[in-house]
């Protein structure tokens, strides 16, 4: 196995890392931002509003990707073990 081959692997499992999270980052961001105008507009400067806002999203969001999420892990774990058996 070259370097080649071990580069592009990672660069596999960083993709796939990235695309499983991207939506739970997008949605705390979006939050956290909403919620700092709110905030910033009512002048209540309580710092659990946002995060059980988040927390509440986050886990709507884990329930609704759900059968997403394990479909992107099961295809790289695929992709990952056709690349090992076409190494050796």
């Amino acid at each position: 196995m070259s370097h080649g081959e071990v580069a592009a692997v990672f660069k596999d499992a960083i993709l796939t890392a990235l695309l499983m999270a991207a939506p739970f980052l997008i949605a705390s961001v979006v939050i956290g931002i909403v919620i700092a105008i709110v905030q910033a507009a009512t002048q209540i400067h309580e710092q659990n509003i946002g995060f059980v806002f988040k927390i509440v999203a986050i886990g709507l969001l884990l329930v609704i990707l759900f059968s997403w999420l394990i479909t992107v892990i099961i295809d790289f774990t695929n992709r990952t073990f056709q690349n090992i058996s076409s190494f050796l």
